[in-house]
């Protein structure tokens, strides 16, 4: 199984996001900041967006912390936030990340 990432269960997003993370320095806790731009489930006009849901073969990871952006009134983007509160919670969100890096023909780079 592949890392997908949807909007609505069942609508895998194609659109790829622009992703920061931060960390605190003990490693105990942190956040992931999605950013997807002009992303398919706008183009498609569905703005009913509930949550954001990471999905691999571990299992689902989700987040309701999730905004649209619009500019003159029209849909933009998708900002997302997923909170990390443990090292182990730190732990899986990698290990989903490399696994959805990979299946989308991704990279990693440190700022």
């Amino acid at each position: 199984m592949s890392a997908e990432i949807q909007f609505i269960r069942g609508t895998d997003e194609e659109v790829i996001p622009d992703v920061r993370l931060t960390r605190a320095k003990d490693g105990s806790s942190g956040r992931a900041m999605f950013y997807f731009d002009n992303p398919k489930i706008m183009q498609e006009g569905k703005l009913n967006i509930m949550g954001m849901y990471m999905l691999d073969e571990e299992g689902e990871m989700s987040t309701m912390d999730v905004n649209a952006k619009f500019v003159n009134g029209k849909p933009k983007a998708v900002e997302a936030n997923y909170d990390i509160k443990s090292e182990q919670d730190w732990d899986r969100f990698m290990r989903f990340m490399n696994r959805y890096a990979e299946s989308h023909g991704l990279g990693f780079s440190k700022a």
